[in-house]
């Protein structure tokens, strides 16, 4: 089976990744299909096993981990982890299709380390940690605690940025928009 491209998009939660993940998809659905993380969180709000996550209980996601069965894999709080299945990526390959992920930053970062020059990595820049926890406030999807807890891995997850192929400061939305089209633009035509 020929192995198709890696499109990586990570950030720190609220910088506005999955906005641009869902515009690329739009623009580019002849190309691009999502790869849907596993994890073993509990569903918010209206998402849906199969479309938003592949939902999984944290027995079976141990038992995935212990067959191999993930790409990779993070336990990003204790007994919450995330992965990125094998047999997603292979079927969307077999689809004929490039696969466009919105990912946790080391996830990110270890499928580009495994994939090299297959995978572009581009890190989504929020304009100031500020502005990012504005963002996360105004979801309302979560407790003050959680997005404490989330401030502080995104000021961990920004010294990262220079890790990754590119990045896109996400003030404006349609100047992130256009940047991330012809990022992902050019690196398909390669």
């Amino acid at each position: 089976m020929s192995k198709g491209k890696l499109v990586i998009f990570s950030a720190p939660s609220g910088s506005g990744k999955t906005t641009i993940v869902r515009h690329l998809l739009s623009v580019f659905h002849e190309k691009l299909e999502f790869s849907i993380s596993a994890t073993s969180r509990e569903k918010r709000g209206k998402e849906e096993n199969g479309k938003d996550y592949h939902y999984l209980s944290l027995q079976d996601f141990r038992q995935k981990i212990d067959n191999n069965e993930f790409l990779e894999w993070e336990e990003v709080y204790q007994d919450t982890f995330y992965g990125t299945l094998r047999s997603s990526v292979e079927a969307i390959w077999a689809r004929g299709k490039h696969v466009i992920f919105d990912i946790d930053v080391e996830g990110g970062l270890n499928l580009k380390e495994q994939f090299k020059d297959k995978a572009l990595a581009i890190f989504v820049m929020p304009p100031s940690i500020k502005i990012l926890e504005e963002r996360l406030r105004v979801r309302n999807t979560e407790s003050p605690e959680s997005i404490a807890r989330r401030v502080a891995k995104a000021e961990k997850e920004l010294k990262t940025a220079s890790l990754f192929d590119r990045f896109i400061l996400n003030e404006h939305l349609e100047t992130a928009l256009k940047e991330a089209e012809k990022i992902v633009g050019d690196f398909l035509k390669k």
